[in-house]
């Protein structure tokens, strides 16, 4: 019966989530960015206590990696690893592009592409099943009017998140879907806790972001 606490610091919106064999026990988040790295630990700390769980309790640590800020992604990285180094407790790493698609996976769709901004007309974004097959590859995408039409032609598909809005001004296809889907780390719950059933653990000495681009990096058309 595995209590694994779950951190996601990679959008705007920071969160924390404890969870036991794969059920939200208690979570916690803040929605100001520039404020992750002081408000993590803390944050931690107090929901444990709220929890009656004592931090060496933790079987495991799981961390959203990426895509989404740099800053973000270093602060929860760092945090987890530091947790897993300290308690020797495994860690397991969850891509937030399959977060988002997981959180919107019972939406009457065909395929999800969860969408990241990544500022001007680019997002990070990928298309999935509903059982979180991958259908296109996570990726920077230069957004235009004709982005996903070889997949719109026969399926519906769900676009969401922070990056959709930008694709929904320049899309009026029938197939194309906008919607808004919640998600934080009590969306990792169930996928952490067949990682770690899974023993799909990730090595803390070579575990890093999952950024998708540098900082020169020029994006892909699609």
């Amino acid at each position: 019966m595995p209590l694994i606490l779950n951190i996601d610091t990679a959008l705007e919106s920071a969160s924390i989530c404890l969870a036991k064999d794969g059920v939200a026990i208690n979570n916690s988040s803040n929605p100001e960015q520039k404020d992750h790295a002081a408000w993590l630990q803390p944050a931690i700390s107090k929901m444990l206590k709220a929890s009656n769980v004592d931090v060496k309790d933790l079987d495991a640590i799981a961390v959203s990696i990426g895509p989404g800020s740099y800053t973000g992604l270093r602060v929860g990285l760092s945090s987890a690893k530091g947790l897993c180094y300290a308690l020797h407790i495994p860690l397991v790493t969850l891509r937030t592009l399959e977060i988002m698609a997981y959180a919107a996976k019972n939406q009457d769709v065909d395929l999800l592409c969860p969408m990241i901004d990544a500022r001007r007309m680019e997002v990070f974004t990928a298309v999935y099943t509903h059982s979180l097959q991958e259908i296109m590859p996570a990726q920077a995408l230069i957004l235009e009017h004709n982005s996903f039409s070889n997949l719109l032609t026969s399926n519906k598909i769900l676009f969401f998140g922070n990056g959709s809005i930008k694709f929904a001004g320049l899309q009026n296809h029938d197939n194309a879907v906008f919607r808004q889907i919640h998600f934080d780390a009590a969306s990792m719950s169930s996928m952490s806790f067949n990682g770690f059933l899974l023993q799909k653990f990730t090595d803390l000495t070579y575990s890093e972001p999952s950024y998708l681009k540098d900082f020169f990096h020029r994006a892909v058309r699609h």
